[in-house]
């Protein structure tokens, strides 16, 4: 039988109710791990926890703004008091507000760059000091390809990502004497509720840019944070990993 990869340890999820987070939330937990899971729907954090733990997984949920440093200070002394350590981190909490940039509001801006750039911040700011007393641990950002390539009437959003995987390697350079790895996945079009509402005229027009002619699985993007979230990744840092299907080849 093979053993679980992340038995033993901690993680926390943000944006961990829906979508990609709570894949990454299912996939750490069949394989050991005590999952942390803060979102801001409540009805959606419960819900996960009930599907961890009638798998006989391990899970707590907050409900929780990342966007507030004082809501996260608070959920992680939760945290820490009650596990007494946090060895995964994945900031995967996003949102869009999607408009052309003569017509984006400043609080759609504002927004966005709150929630998905200093929301990792916050984050990262708080755990990072647990994981250098600790002398290890794993943070896992998750970007996009938009802040890589950019992308038309999402200004905001390409800002915030493109600010992410510039902190990731801030930060990777910043704590890797600490035996703290620091990475990114960059995400292309995944079938999620956000893609769904995309017309189909578009999502042709995607379709034929991606080389392997298909939109990409939560799966896919959750085996890629198993892996750096595990001890194969050890010395890997520093990375900006896209799951694409080739599209920025």
């Amino acid at each position: 039988m093979r053993s679980k990869m992340l038995v033993g340890k901690v993680a926390l999820i943000t944006g961990g109710a829906r979508g990609i987070g709570k894949e990454i939330a299912l996939r750490f937990a069949e394989e050991g791990c005590a999952v942390n899971i803060c979102d801001i729907s409540s009805e959606n954090l419960k819900t996960v926890k009930e599907e961890i733990k009638s798998q006989g997984g391990k899970a707590e949920g907050f409900v929780v703004n990342v966007a507030n440093l004082k809501e996260v200070e608070k959920m992680v002394d939760i945290i820490l008091d009650k596990s007494k350590k946090i060895d995964i981190l994945v900031n995967n909490a996003g949102i869009t507000r999607d408009a052309l940039l003569i017509r984006m509001s400043e609080q759609d801006w504002d927004l966005v760059i709150s929630v998905n750039l200093k929301g990792t911040f916050n984050c990262s700011k708080l755990v990072s000091k647990i994981m250098m007393k600790q002398r290890g641990g794993k943070i896992i950002n998750v970007a996009s390809i938009i802040g890589l390539m950019g992308n038309a009437g999402q200004a905001n959003y390409s800002a915030s990502k493109a600010g992410v995987i510039g902190m990731t390697k801030s930060l990777a350079k910043e704590l890797g004497s600490r035996c703290i790895n620091v990475n990114a996945i960059a995400p292309g079009y995944i079938q999620t509720e956000m893609t769904a509402k995309l017309s189909e005229d578009v999502k042709n027009k995607m379709l034929q840019e991606i080389p392997l002619r298909r939109f990409g699985s939560i799966s896919d993007v959750a085996g890629l944070a198993l892996f750096l979230a595990g001890p194969s990744s050890d010395y890997i840092t520093g990375e900006v990993i896209t799951v694409d299907g080739g599209m920025l080849m």
